[in-house]
């Protein structure tokens, strides 16, 4: 069997294989080849301007359906996305966030933006959070999609696993820390771009508030063509993009 063979059936289905015009690891050590899959973990982190990654991974929606083959792209032309990563299942801060997301549900489900919250964990796990209480530690009244990206891809495209990984001389991957997610968070329009992105380190929350700030502005600049300057609100005075609209803000 080749060596792309042989990795690919370690990896497992789904995992990331980019293309190379040889697989001899020592070779793509010795020259530290960008894209070669010894260093997808060095792939670039910053998405915004850029098409969100798609991906088909199994999910659980409305709290306790599972889903084989959801996507992002069933969302293409119908509405934004607000895709947020989580390290773990049966957290500390993570089900404060994800319920946090929750509450605020009602007010991006009236701005036409689709929550979706992703982690390494598995369909199974995520199914067995949902059924423990908020008293208790769990999520149970989720009802936005958890995405299981049990082989690690999403997070890697979406430049948010937390682990250096690479191979050894053998071909057998190795890797520094656990392969588990950032706090990302990606504001995806309808046309499938990133707008927004953020990453946190694993002890500090998000904010909703922002989020839907990132939303309102977005909204704002896409209906009037205006942008929106620091800590502005929706309804708050914006400005159009020339040194006169910028003499009329600040006068």
């Amino acid at each position: 069997m080749s060596l792309f063979g042989e990795r690919k059936e370690r990896l497992g289905k789904g995992s990331l294989i980019l293309p190379h015009k040889k697989f001899d690891h020592r070779e793509c050590a010795a020259f530290n080849r960008s894209m070669c899959e010894c260093n997808l973990n060095r792939m670039p982190g910053v998405l915004v301007g850029k098409k969100a990654p798609d991906f088909s991974a199994t999910a659980v929606v409305n709290g306790g359906q599972i889903v084989e083959h959801f996507t992002l792209n069933q969302f293409l032309g119908k509405s934004y996305v607000v895709l947020f990563f989580y390290p773990k299942d049966f957290t500390f801060v993570c089900p404060t966030e994800l319920h946090a997301f929750q509450q605020a549900l009602p007010l991006f489900e009236e701005r036409n933006v689709q929550i979706i919250a992703c982690s390494t964990d598995s369909e199974a796990s995520h199914f067995g959070w949902l059924q423990q209480s908020k008293s208790q530690g769990g999520i149970q009244g989720i009802t936005y999609p958890l995405v299981a990206d049990i082989n690690k891809t999403i997070a890697a495209h979406y430049g948010v696993l937390a682990a250096n990984y690479h191979y050894d001389e053998n071909g057998w991957l190795q890797t520094e820390g656990e392969m588990v997610a950032y706090r990302g968070l990606f504001l995806i329009d309808k046309s499938g771009i990133v707008q927004h992105q953020v990453v946190n380190n694993m002890p500090l929350g998000r904010s909703v508030e922002e989020t839907l700030r990132m939303v309102d502005a977005l909204q704002h600049f896409e209906q009037f063509g205006e942008v929106c300057p620091i800590n502005w609100h929706k309804g708050e005075k914006a400005m159009k993009p020339t040194h006169e609209g910028l003499n009329r803000y600040f006068g």
